[in-house]
C-alpha cells in the first residue's frame, strides 16, 4: 500500500475519517474542534488525522498556539482522475451493449416484418 491513492482509499475507508473530511471541507478546525462530535478521546482523533495527514489528505499547520488542520484539494483530483478513467470505461461497456442489443432487435424485428408482409 505504498502509492498515494492507495493510502487515500484506506484512510477514507473509515467512517470517523470519512466525516473529519467533510466537515474540513467547510472550514479549517484544530484537533479539539475535530473531536467534539465524536465519543472518542483527542489521543483517537489525533491517530486518525495522523493517517488523513500519511495519505495526503489533510496538512497541519501553525497559527500562533492554534495548529489548524488543513484539507488539501490535490489529493481529490487525483481520486477523481482515477474514477473518471474508471467511469469512461465502464460508460463505453455500457454502450457497446446497448449497441449489441438493439442490433438484437433489429435482427429479431426484420424477420417479423416479412411474415407480415
Amino acid at each position: 500500500m505504498a502509492d498515494q491513492l492507495s493510502k487515500v482509499f484506506a484512510a477514507l475507508s473509515d467512517p470517523i475519517r470519512r466525516d473529519m473530511v467533510a466537515r474540513l471541507s467547510a472550514a479549517d478546525a484544530t484537533v479539539s474542534e475535530l473531536a467534539e462530535p465524536y465519543e472518542v478521546s483527542v489521543q483517537a482523533v489525533s491517530k486518525h488525522l495522523k493517517v488523513l495527514e500519511d495519505s495526503g489528505l489533510v496538512s497541519r499547520t501553525r497559527e500562533a498556539q492554534r495548529r489548524p488542520v488543513h484539507l488539501e484539494g490535490d489529493v481529490f483530483d487525483l481520486m477523481t482522475k482515477w474514477i473518471e478513467r474508471y467511469q469512461q470505461q465502464a460508460e463505453q461497456r455500457y454502450q457497446r451493449l446497448d449497441a449489441v442489443l438493439e442490433q438484437m432487435d433489429a435482427d429479431e424485428d426484420e424477420p417479423r416484418a416479412r411474415r407480415g408482409a
